[in-house]
């Protein structure tokens, strides 16, 4: 059986000009692991050294409900403002757009304060990689765009990409977008599979946009599946992560990125040996028929 290809150890980030490691960091969960500046900046090293350069939060992370908004932004850019030349090493993306309790808020005069609150928390002066977090029905995407294009024309924000987004909804944003889209971050594991189906994914690949898999591990239920679903896809996993002497996890990362639209799965966990296991799954040989069998499993059902 031919094997696919083997996964690169990097991947242009769109048309930004801008490469990215193969899987990203991100730090959703980084403030309520309590963790300080001198903690992330160790944990951040480590993810560097493993070979991971994306480093993807946002300002919503660290909220809770009543207090907390911008903090992991805010830690992130103590450990940025403690050495200058970290900055250069990572391609950094925030989102911006959720303001609880509205809950979301894109018109012109908020996401412009909300792009330079991100860029003081970070303490930087450029975004490489600014994401609208969720979409704001009540915006119009000509006068979001407009606002969006006004960001990387002034220089700060370098590229632009989109979070939760439909693919009508990606379509009406780059209509009115003079500079496009370089990404979209959808929520992709083994058990939710629905971008490969409904045409999110072959949209990404016929525009060029680079593919962030957030939750990749399905919040944690591919390594303690549940149900009897979960359960077949873990068994189908085990099958190629037993043969290769890798996690289940490791495996189940492997198998996004073996897909042809080249997704980056967005690894969230806070821990340095999870991140570093992480990697391996540049490294893992999928034939055709593996990876139909996972997607079957995932699918609950066979193909046509």
């Amino acid at each position: 059986m031919s094997a696919l290809p083997v996964i690169p150890a990097s991947r242009p980030l769109g048309q930004s000009g801008l490469k990215t490691s193969a899987l990203g960091w991100g730090m959703w969960r980084l403030v309520d692991s309590g963790l300080d500046a001198a903690a992330v900046d160790r944990l951040a090293r480590t993810v560097l050294d493993a070979g991971i350069t994306l480093f993807d939060t946002a300002d919503i992370y660290g909220f809770d409900g009543s207090g907390g908004f911008g903090a992991a932004e805010a830690v992130l850019g103590e450990v940025l403002a403690a050495d200058a030349g970290l900055r250069d090493r990572i391609v950094l993306a925030t989102k911006g757009g959720i303001r609880p309790p509205a809950p979301y808020d894109q018109s012109v005069k908020y996401l412009n304060e909300a792009i330079d609150a991100s860029l003081r928390r970070l303490q930087t002066d450029r975004i490489d990689l600014w994401q609208v977090h969720r979409p704001d029905i009540l915006t119009h995407p000509q006068e979001l765009a407009r606002t969006l294009d006004d960001a990387v024309a002034s220089g700060k924000v370098r590229s632009l990409g989109v979070s939760n987004f439909t693919c009508s909804q990606i379509d009406a944003l780059q209509h009115f977008l003079g500079h496009k889209l370089v990404a979209t971050q959808p929520e992709v594991s083994v058990l939710r599979t629905d971008c490969v189906e409904n045409g999110e994914l072959d949209q990404a690949m016929k525009g060029g946009l680079t593919v962030l898999a957030w939750s990749p591990l399905g919040g944690g239920r591919i390594a303690a599946p549940e149900n009897p679903h979960e359960k077949a896809v873990a068994a189908a996993l085990d099958l190629v992560a037993n043969a290769q002497g890798i996690s289940r996890t490791v495996a189940a990362l492997s198998w996004l990125m073996a897909h042809p639209a080249g997704i980056v799965p967005i690894v969230g966990s806070q821990k340095p040996e999870r991140v570093v296991e992480a990697m391996a799954a540049q490294s893992v040989q999928w034939t055709r028929q593996q990876w139909y069998a996972v997607f079957v499993a995932a699918r609950g059902e066979a193909l046509p």
